[in-house]
């Protein structure tokens, strides 16, 4: 057990995570239909104070700001080459905030769906979703989250394709489905 959740989870039989981080963004003045990823270079002080919040609060585990992080998410807002600067934004804001606690929080590198359909129904290889994903992870890897919080992914293939850009990256990872 390597890995900041494992420590944590050895030591206690729950954590609490934070939530509620789009209704906080929108609270903070996000507007409706912006990327908040953006916030990550544009509005540091606002992530922090997000991040702080969820420590503040009682989080044993806090999600980065990076759900929309990823090259397809991003190509909406003409900014698909900006995927490594703010996923790495994203997690070196969180590794500060964890860092100045008064005990281990584990900083979770949000990665949400690409929001495209896989093949054969659409457009979406598993090999494309996979460097997708693939190049979201390593940017939060290299920012310093302790671990991948993949969520709220419907299709399986997709699911499958973040668990293997995880592996790719060599991190630790977590996942959720939203399913119909």
């Amino acid at each position: 057990m390597t890995d900041a959740l494992s420590r944590l989870l050895a030591e206690r039989d729950w954590l609490m995570a934070d939530g509620a981080t789009g209704t906080t963004l929108f609270n903070m003045g996000l507007g409706s239909g912006d990327a908040p990823e953006f916030w990550n270079a544009d509005h540091p002080d606002r992530i922090r104070a997000l991040y702080r919040g969820a420590v503040e609060a009682g989080s044993d585990i806090f999600l980065t700001n990076s759900f929309g992080g990823n090259a397809a998410r991003l190509r909406l807002h003409n900014a698909q080459g900006r995927v490594g600067e703010l996923n790495r934004l994203a997690a070196e804001l969180g590794r500060e905030i964890a860092d100045a606690a008064d005990r281990p929080v584990v900083v979770a590198g949000s990665v949400g769906p690409t929001g495209d359909i896989m093949e054969p129904m659409g457009p979406l290889s598993y090999a494309r979703a996979v460097e997708i994903f693939h190049e979201q992870a390593d940017a939060l890897k290299a920012g310093g989250a302790d671990l991948l919080w993949v969520e709220t992914i419907s299709a399986t293939e997709e699911f499958r394709a973040a668990g293997e850009a995880a592996r790719l990256a060599g991190m630790p990872w977590c996942g959720t489905m939203s399913l119909d």
